[in-house]
């Protein structure tokens, strides 16, 4: 028998600011629709605007009273992501909450941003370590919560110290991985650095489980021309509610993260059944791979190659 499908009470967020990186589909929507039906003004940075606006109208279709802003963003691109961080720096309102939940997967052959970085890398970690450190007086201002989704790749895997770039050898899921990790290693030295510090910020991270988003579906600009037969797999077993999770249960634990009551600095945030795929949201012990001695030396190298300093 399917399993009944599992939900979340937001508190009242009227008030609060709160951003969400790609929010135009998926998981991303999701968060940002209950965010923004629980009363929060959300501001929905997007590469493509075409998307951006028709996930604006899916909002507001079923919460009228939705507060909702579309901003651009690349966050292929530091200069598209400096750019960002200058116009809402000027207008000087706090953000309250920030979920960096954009992302790309496995793209078959390597590739690079603007800027060279390894695509996966680049955009999972690189571009939201970026975007964190322009946008910190406004975090700080907010008293923020900021929530880092990483991914269930993160159980395995390392930081490809070597060849960080995957420059000498690319491996597609391994590169995924080490981004990944990457983006988990950030919110724990966040965390780490903003109770030193004194700004404020609640850093916590999240990952939701499995279930079929774009993240593995046809991405022509990625060289993937068509989904992936693990996509298809996947698509099945949720809609049959085995195994895996859905878009919609998928946002839940990064909407605990980001809402929870009384949540704690460096706490992790999954589904809490069949093997972190699915299930209710819950918190999680950290992965193997999370290891806190390497989230200090990622974050100075980042720090170098982003050009900015986040503190």
């Amino acid at each position: 028998m399917p399993r009944s499908a599992p939900d979340l009470t937001l508190p009242d967020l009227t008030g609060r600011r709160a951003l969400v990186t790609g929010a135009s589909d998926g998981i991303g929507l999701g968060i940002a629709a209950r965010l923004a039906a629980a009363g929060a003004e959300v501001v929905m940075p997007v590469r493509n605007p075409d998307k951006g606006e028709a996930a604006v109208d899916r909002i507001s279709d079923r919460h009228p009273a939705a507060r909702l802003r579309l901003e651009s963003l690349d966050l292929s691109s530091l200069s598209s992501v400096a750019a960002l961080g200058e116009r809402l720096g000027a207008e000087g309102a706090p953000i309250n909450l920030l979920v960096n939940n954009a992302g790309v997967m496995t793209s078959p052959d390597r590739q690079v941003t603007e800027d060279g970085f390894e695509l996966q890398l680049g955009i999972n970690h690189l571009g939201h370590h970026a975007l964190t450190a322009h946008l910190l007086p406004l975090l700080r201002d907010g008293r923020a919560r900021v929530v880092s989704q990483t991914s269930i790749a993160a159980r395995s895997g390392q930081m490809h110290w070597e060849d960080l770039q995957w420059e000498r050898s690319y491996d597609a899921m391994a590169a995924y991985r080490q981004s990944k990790i990457a983006v988990a290693l950030f919110a724990l030295e966040l965390d780490r650095r903003s109770a030193d510090a004194g700004w404020g910020i609640t850093s916590v991270l999240s990952h939701p489980g499995v279930a079929p988003t774009s993240l593995l579906a046809a991405r022509p600009e990625m060289g993937r021309s068509r989904a992936t037969s693990g996509r298809r797999v996947i698509q099945w077993l949720s809609d049959r509610g085995v195994l895996v999770g859905s878009p919609q249960s998928a946002a839940l634990p990064a909407l605990m993260a980001a809402t929870a009551p009384g949540a704690r600095g460096g706490e992790f945030y999954g589904p809490q059944c069949w093997g972190d795929a699915g299930g209710p949201p819950g918190r999680t012990p950290l992965w193997r791979p999370l290891r806190t001695e390497d989230a200090e030396r990622l974050w100075a190298l980042s720090q170098e190659l982003v050009g900015v300093r986040l503190g």
